[in-house]
């Protein structure tokens, strides 16, 4: 019989895995057992500060008493119906997520490779209904480095060779040009393209912001062109960047947008596509579905995520806390980081090759308590909980620079 998980010691649970589940991650040695706010503790007992914050599913921070109120309510009551039914929570959250948006109509679904799969539907089926594209001929453009999900389709305009190699054939329909580029995005664009699909700020790709007016020129391109601008901000929106989407930062509206991670809280799976009423009309009943896409548990916590953000607060908190992020870093330049991007409390940090990479930096910092995730060699992500104090980044800060700076 296997032994309770807090019977067993973090080497041991981790040795357990190594027969029954894919290798298809590569995790730090850490066993969380439980969690509260910003703060994680392994099967041990030690405690670990979250800065990864679940590649931001966890904006709100670990079981935030709002959201966990609002799932064990919603719990009680019905958990799901597939879409065969209508249910008494969806209109609700579809009405309070397309008026955080701006935007008219909600097509809810559960992950975020999802949305992005559903949006290349709609943009294509669009382009033949209503731009006119002639069958079979749309075409999708993107931007190198991107991260939109791991399904065949999305690897097909991946450049990513680890999430590429040994999964084709691939998809076609897409072309592929460099990122904050709006030349070589204009010339790729003609009367086949359907949309132009980005992140607002490239996660994966190490936080990578665009130039001040990219996202506005992306914005006026696709307006002239007579497609669809899609903004991928499953990592970027819903607090993260100061703001509740990072495509505010230069006042844009895209034609689509697609949001995950965070719209669950950190409890259920939520993804959407969120769009104007003209793009998300072409699809009829029968084209596309899920059968727990917003289903009510789901309904109810994104119900609930969508009003902690209209307070605004986590926005503020994110700008605020975001300077006190972006300085204490600038301080770490010459001392074992050679470089950052950062915008609200989100930051790519480069360190210098000579000290050591991304994954040896992550496990010194998980060794004093901070927990951190590499991407691309030496660099290191930083995307703490909203609920972050500023004492704990700050003594987040400062035990980077002894890390850094100590002997390895």
């Amino acid at each position: 019989m296997t032994a309770p998980a807090r019977t067993r010691s973090s080497a041991d649970l981790i040795r357990a895995e190594a027969p029954v589940l894919a290798h298809n991650y590569h995790p730090l040695p850490v066993v969380v057992a439980s969690a509260e706010g910003t703060w994680v503790e392994d099967v041990e007992g030690r405690r670990y500060l979250d800065l990864l914050a679940g590649y931001s599913a966890l904006n709100f921070g670990h079981r935030h008493p709002v959201l966990i109120e609002a799932a064990h309510r919603q719990l009680d009551q019905l958990t799901l119906t597939s879409r065969a039914f209508h249910h008494d929570r969806l209109a609700q959250f579809a009405e309070s997520l397309a008026e955080l948006t701006g935007l008219d109509m909600v097509l809810p679904m559960n992950t975020g490779a999802e949305a992005v799969e559903s949006a290349i539907k709609v943009a294509r089926k669009w382009a033949y209904e209503v731009k006119g594209v002639a069958p079979d001929q749309a075409t999708i453009v993107v931007a190198a480095d991107n991260f939109h999900g791991r399904t065949t389709t999305i690897v097909s305009f991946s450049t990513d060779d680890t999430a590429r190699s040994g999964f084709g054939p691939f998809t076609p329909g897409f072309r592929i040009v460099p990122y904050n580029d709006l030349a070589a995005l204009e010339a790729a664009v003609d009367e086949t393209t359907a949309a132009v699909l980005i992140e607002p700020i490239q996660g994966e790709a190490g936080v990578v912001i665009p130039d001040d007016g990219y996202l506005a020129g992306v914005r006026e391109l696709t307006r002239r062109a007579g497609c669809l601008f899609i903004a991928d901000e499953i990592q970027s929106g819903l607090g993260r960047t100061g703001r509740t989407l990072a495509v505010e930062h230069e006042s844009v509206v895209p034609d689509m947008l697609l949001l995950g991670k965070a719209l669950g809280g950190g409890i259920v799976p939520v993804s959407a596509v969120v769009a104007r009423r003209d793009v998300l009309a072409v699809l009829r009943p029968g084209e596309h579905g899920s059968t727990f896409g917003g289903n009510p548990l789901a309904a109810a916590v994104g119900s609930a995520v969508v009003a902690l953000l209209e307070t605004g607060e986590f926005q503020r908190r994110a700008a605020e806390l975001g300077v006190v992020l972006r300085d204490g870093l600038a301080s770490l330049v010459g001392k074992g980081v050679v470089g950052f991007r950062a915008r609200g409390l989100w930051a790519g940090v480069d360190i210098d090759p000579v000290i050591g990479t991304g994954r040896e930096i992550s496990e010194r910092l998980m060794r004093e308590g901070i927990l951190v995730k590499d991407t691309h060699g030496s660099t290191i992500r930083l995307a703490p909980p909203l609920t972050i104090t500023g004492e704990e980044l700050r003594s987040a800060l400062g035990t980077l620079e002894k890390v850094l700076t100590q002997e390895a």
